[in-house]
């Protein structure tokens, strides 16, 4: 398995004008916005993709909560759904 690697985020969503605003605290430029929880959750997770990405060109790392993942990582997400 490549060196693989995960960052946990706290996600803080907010209900805006339009839809939601999903906001990464700590994180400079890491929020987005969507129609829906999900994507607005789902859209802020690659915009964090594309700042990690960005300081791995630089020699850098996001600087919190990474872990590295192998064939026996197991970790927990949890992911809200809406059923009502």
């Amino acid at each position: 398995m490549a060196d693989t690697r995960a960052v946990f985020l706290s996600i803080i969503l907010e209900v805006i004008d339009d839809g939601y605003l999903a906001s990464v605290p700590g994180l400079q430029g890491g929020f987005a916005e969507g129609d829906t929880v999900e994507e607005a959750i789902f859209n802020c997770i690659d915009v964090v993709k594309m700042i990690a990405a960005y300081r791995a060109e630089r020699g850098e790392t996001l600087g919190f909560n990474e872990v590295v993942l192998t064939p026996d990582t197991r970790i927990t997400v949890a992911v809200p759904i809406g059923v009502a």
